[in-house]
């Protein structure tokens, strides 16, 4: 319990942080990306849905005559369009709301390995080694990195997800479910600082199973997060200053 409440106590720490000299642009860069992005996706959804609309539903004003009839359809298709297009916000906002950090994620992650290295020199006065990669080999190894932390999430998520269709035992499946998903965000954000240091995902599982309680609490806080609307905006710059926080305090010694 003593390494779990450590691991919860390092997010308010990397919220503290977020807006630090020399941290701010790797912050505000990947959350204007994100932003952007899913305005644009709203926008594009909202055309289309318009455009099912007017091929699904008559003009109002087409109605122009005077008739009970008329009168009754302009209303109807009035009140279609008022009730249909809250419905439809309303949705897209749920979409957004559950997307967003995976999304977020991994358009941010060529930015995030840059975070983490700023806040790993602004805390101990040393920049992490050199990788002498290109800026765009470390942009392609990032979203290549995390393609493969999805695919092995995924294997850990379907048997979880098959638990959920098994009566009695789908009891405990909210619970496991739970711990994966604290599991699953302390390896997605612990992952910059330690690639940083030239580790690689099998070696950073193996290195974070040895103290799994500090793992699960601060992968715990970060899911949290995530789940309460507006701050989810910031999990994850919050998540990867508050990880090389813990990975540079917490780190095996050689």
């Amino acid at each position: 319990m003593r390494d779990f409440l450590l691991g919860v106590s390092y997010l308010p720490r990397g919220f503290r942080l977020l807006w630090a000299p020399g941290l701010r642009r790797y912050v505000a860069a990947p959350i204007a990306i994100n932003v952007a992005v899913f305005a644009l996706l709203f926008w594009l959804a909202g055309a289309q849905f318009q455009s099912l609309l007017d091929w699904l539903l008559p003009d109002p004003d087409s109605f122009s005559g005077e008739s009970i009839w008329q009168q009754v359809l302009r209303f109807l298709s009035t009140a279609a369009y008022w009730l249909l297009w809250p419905l439809f916000v309303l949705i897209g906002a749920v979409v957004m709301f559950y997307t967003f950090t995976l999304i977020a994620n991994l358009l941010g992650s060529p930015f995030n390995g840059a975070l983490a290295a700023r806040v790993e020199r602004l805390v101990t006065g040393a920049p992490p080694p050199e990788q002498d990669l290109s800026l765009a080999a470390e942009a392609w190894l990032a979203v290549i990195g995390e393609a493969r932390k999805y695919l092995y999430f995924l294997k850990l998520a379907l048997p979880l997800l098959i638990l959920f269709l098994i009566p009695g035992i789908n009891l405990i499946a909210s619970l496991l479910w739970a711990l994966f998903g604290a599991w699953a965000i302390a390896l997605e954000y612990l992952d910059y600082p330690m690639g940083n240091h030239g580790y690689r995902f099998h070696d950073e599982r193996r290195l974070l199973a040895r103290r799994r309680p500090l793992a699960l609490g601060f992968g715990a806080a970060v899911l949290a997060m995530t789940l309460i609307p507006g701050l989810n905006l910031l999990a994850m710059p919050t998540g990867v200053i508050a990880a090389t926080l813990l990975w540079i305090e917490q780190r095996p010694k050689a």
